[in-house]
């Protein structure tokens, strides 16, 4: 439900609300024969009939028509005289689907009343306060009196939770079903009801349930001070519902585009399974935006949200040399199916496209990791499959692919995917798949596309389907795999593909521009070709001993050595020769060249790779158990240190392609991560610094020649036990725009929606914890680390292209304060990269934040208070200078 600042005191529909749970429980009870026999936790039986069985006269029956259960602690006390029934300490009372717990509860019968009220203790403190349920309602009073007859009801002090709500009122009254009046009622969301540090006062409240609520005078109290906002009356309709209503804007003033009004709207309750909001912006020198959401979910079966975004951007004012004007849009829409809804088949939506310059020039958010990414992803899916036998699975898909800085579009509409599953044709069904020819297998997959290559200026207009390329690809793998020596595997497979093709090309000579022309030419064509691939591998262990008195007990090395083999034809059938100048030159070419799935290849190639995978893993003597007796610790030095080159046989010169090594470590209780890689050239190059087939040993090097290299280190941690930290953020925005799921890049921003935190949310009694009241001498913090540098020598340059810092890290300063820092220095271009600084406190039922980025091109900074809970979530004082965007 959505609120709005002119419209605070809706959240009294909250409180009567509850004060129908407080006051609308009614216990019907009636007095009845009973004996001096029944002890406390007897149940109470009321009988219609007759006190004595020769009384003549009939009685009149009795309103209550079920069984009352009692029980009380101290005693139990019927008064026949008086017509009363007490029970006393911790008394209870059940009577159909009501509850009624307190101190003390007396039922005088005689004039259908119940009355229920509190205890002193030795010290003189209250005790033992009322507390009544009927159904889901849950009222607690200082006392309550009502009549089961009239219906009508007393209650003092009463307090109950309604949806975020807490509401207390000082005294209220039921006249019948339809009317209620409450007097100094205070509603408000935070946790302590007797204490809050902020609520709303409104002297008289009266309403009919399901129907309307009046109000008198209302006015916001903050720490028992009273504030003049206040409102001299209201009338509100009563629903249970959500309810649509407006969205109060925030307003501020902008360098470049003048004064405004932000996230302006109006919310409309649809209905239970989905909603809109549609909020907007407007500034004095004419840009506005517009922005459409909506999320939609049934249970059991699926759950999304759609995000339309629009900006008109005018930069500076008409006639000036800076002047201009850009639109840009962004289309968001995630959608995801229950896997219960149907096993076979499921639909999927993830899709993030629009404008290149959204995210850059873009005023209401403020999302650093998604200015800076430079592609954009969708992807909308719907996959079936058919349980037969063998399996087939089938798929139909639409992607797209869009790099924001050349506005380069690429979409597939639609990608259809089939595939039957593997398929044994030399071993029986129940048989083991073992040996050469039972494990002999086979697939069909089948894959088409209609491919469209086009630019964001074009993007939904007729010219991007114009150069559509479309085909289909159809691929049988078969392959086999077995032991030989029986500790070499082999695995051996070939592999036959047709591709037909709706587009191809044909390249002539014009003798009137003197120029190669390239026609397209529309209908269909095909191809085949095929290939053969074999590999065999082992597994070696080794351990290395060092004793068991030593801290390192043994070393053990894994080592996977493989080698294999590839073998593909040429395909000249399907290449022809053209003219490619006045002069007569011939080129060589294929008709399929540029194709969707490509041309052809034209070279024979035979290749034999060899690739080394090692693993080294320490034993290590626990000291930390007890007279030395547990089983000692392993402790991975190093997760992979892999060799791979290959060596092409039909290769007449530069055979060999360089090696390529790699390997990749954990440190310090696995919280830094550390990878290294680079590549070794064994062949020398000329001083033009291209490759020459000469090894570079034999030119007067070294075996191999260092063309690159790179290492990459990150450590995170926190102060919890020493524990890594995760590095993910719960902002899922931020990855959804293609920003870095950690804070390296600083917190993303909504400027729409403030009341969520910058940083993890905890857990309250967590935090109430917390020693010393003010400060917390534990101090939680964590610490992000991230290092890159990258080494290039491709043609004897020697030069670092890269090499930076990045660090982030967040600390509670005190349980309720916290503050969190973004930055880092690039040592290449010498100077600091993107610095974020955020302060954080919490106010219980508020929260104040201050986040400031002080350099560079996204300078700015925001500070906002605010109630957390949603339904007051425009009570709330928004400041902000946001950042200068120029519109390129």
């Amino acid at each position: 439900m959505r609120t709005n600042l002119f419209h605070i005191v809706l959240s009294a529909i909250f409180l009567t609300i509850g004060i129908f749970g407080a006051s609308a429980q009614e216990v019907p009870v009636k007095p009845a024969s009973t004996t001096a026999a029944e002890k406390p936790g007897d149940s109470l039986v009321i009988n219609p009939v007759a006190l004595t069985k020769n009384d003549s006269v009939k009685k009149k029956k009795n309103g209550l028509d079920a069984v009352v259960k009692r029980t009380a602690k101290g005693y139990e006390k019927l008064d026949q005289k008086n017509k009363l029934l007490i029970l006393h300490d911790e008394a209870e009372l059940n009577y159909t689907d009501i509850q009624l717990k307190s101190g003390q509860i007396i039922m005088k019968y005689d004039k259908d009343e119940v009355f229920a009220g509190r205890l002193k203790d030795s010290l003189g403190n209250y005790t033992q306060y009322p507390y009544f349920k009927q159904g889901n309602n849950v009222v607690e009073a200082d006392s309550i009196h009502f009549n089961t007859v009239t219906k009508k009801a007393r209650v003092w002090n009463s307090r109950s939770d309604q949806g975020e709500f807490r509401v207390k009122g000082e005294l209220t009254k039921k006249e019948n079903d339809s009317v209620y009046f409450i007097k100094g009622a205070r509603f408000t969301t935070a946790k302590d009801i007797n204490n809050p540090e902020y609520y709303f006062y409104s002297p008289k409240i009266k309403f009919v349930p399901g129907k309307k609520v009046v109000v008198g005078p209302t006015n916001l109290v903050i720490a028992d001070v009273p504030t003049p906002l206040m409102l001299p009356f209201a009338f509100f309709p009563m629903t249970t519902k959500a309810e649509s209503g407006f969205i109060m804007p925030t307003y501020g003033n902008n360098n470049q585009r003048g004064y405004f009004l932000q996230n302006g709207g109006y919310y409309f309750a649809l209905s239970d399974y989905y909603d809109l909001t549609v909020v907007g912006d407007y500034y004095t020198n004419g840009s506005y935006s517009m922005r459409f959401q909506s999320s939609y979910a049934q249970r059991y079966k699926f759950n999304g949200n759609l995000n339309l975004r629009f900006d008109n951007n005018i930069q500076s004012e008409r006639g000036f040399p800076d002047y201009a004007r850009s639109k840009q849009y962004n289309i968001q829409w995630s959608h995801s199916q229950d896997s219960k809804a149907n096993p076979n088949s499921r639909f999927s939506a993830s899709v993030n496209l629009g404008s290149s310059q959204y995210f850059r020039q873009s005023v209401n958010m403020n999302n650093i990791g998604a200015s800076l990414n430079n592609t954009m992803q969708s992807s909308v899916s719907y996959s079936k499959t058919f349980q037969t036998v063998p399996q087939v699975n089938f798929s139909l898909s639409a992607t797209h692919n869009q790099n924001t800085n050349t506005k380069a579009i690429n979409m597939t509409l639609p990608t259809l995917q089939a595939s039957v599953d593997r398929i044994f044709p030399f071993a029986p069904g129940d048989a083991p798949k073992k040996g050469l020819i039972k494990n002999i297998n086979l697939q069909y997959n089948l894959r088409g596309e209609n491919r469209i290559a086009t630019y964001d200026s074009l993007f939904f207009k007729p010219e991007m389907f114009r150069d559509a390329k479309s085909g289909l690809q159809h691929t049988i793998p078969l392959s086999t795999n077995f032991k030989v020596f029986k500790y070499f595997s082999v695995t051996a497979s070939t592999n036959y593909q047709e591709t037909w093709v709706m587009n191809t090309v044909k390249r002539q000579f014009n003798a009137d521009s003197a120029k190669a022309l390239t026609r397209d030419i529309k209908g269909f064509d095909s191809y085949r070709t095929y290939n053969f691939s074999s590999s065999i591998g082992t597994t070696i262990y080794g351990t290395f001993p060092f004793g068991e008195k030593s801290k390192i007990q043994a070393i053990r090395h894994v080592m996977r050595p493989s080698v294999s083999y590839s073998y593909t034809p040429s395909f000249d059938q399907y290449y022809d020769y053209y003219q490619y100048d006045a002069a007569g030159t011939l080129k060589q070419y294929s008709r399929f060249d540029g194709g969707l799935f490509g041309a052809p290849g034209q070279r024979y190639a035979s290749n034999v790779g060899i690739a080394v995978n090692n693993t080294f893993e320490a034993k290590v003597r626990n000291d930390d158990e007890k007279d030395n007796k547990g089983e000692p610790k392993k402790v991975m030095l190093l997760n992979n240190l892999n060799f791979t080159t290959s060596y092409d046989m039909a290769a007449d010169s530069l055979a060999w392609q360089p090696l390529r090594v790699s390997a990749g470590t954990n440190l310090f209780k696995e919280k830094m991560n550390i990878n290294f890689g680079t590549t070794l050239d064994p062949y020398a190059i000329n001083n033009a610094g291209r490759r020459i087939n000469t090894y570079n040993i034999d030119n007067g090097g070294s075996l191999f020649r260092m063309t690159s290299a790179n290492i990459t280190l990150n450590y995170s941690i926190t102060s919890q036990d020493g524990k890594s930290g995760d590095g993910e953020d719960e902002d899922s925005q931020t990855a959804r725009n293609g920003g870095r799921e950690d804070d390296l890049f600083g917190r993303a921003t909504d400027m729409s929606d403030n009341r969520k935190s910058m940083f993890k949310e905890e857990d309250e009694t967590k935090k109430d914890k917390s020693e010393g009241g003010f400060y917390n001498a534990v101090l939680p913090w964590d610490l992000k680390f991230a290092y890159s540098l990258t080494y290039s020598n491709n043609a004897r340059e020697r030069k670092i292209i890269g090499n930076s810092i990045m660090l982030s890290g967040n600390l509670d300063i005190t349980p309720r304060w916290k503050m969190g820092f973004s930055s880092g220095y690039d040592f290449v271009q010498k100077g600091v990269t993107f610095t974020q600084l955020r302060f954080e406190r919490d106010l219980l039922s508020w929260r104040m934040d201050f986040n400031w980025i002080p350099i560079g091109q996204n300078t700015s900074w925001g500070f906002f208070i605010g109630i957390k809970s949603s339904v007051l979530s425009d009570i709330k004082w928004d400041k902000r200078q946001v950042p200068d965007r120029v519109i390129r």
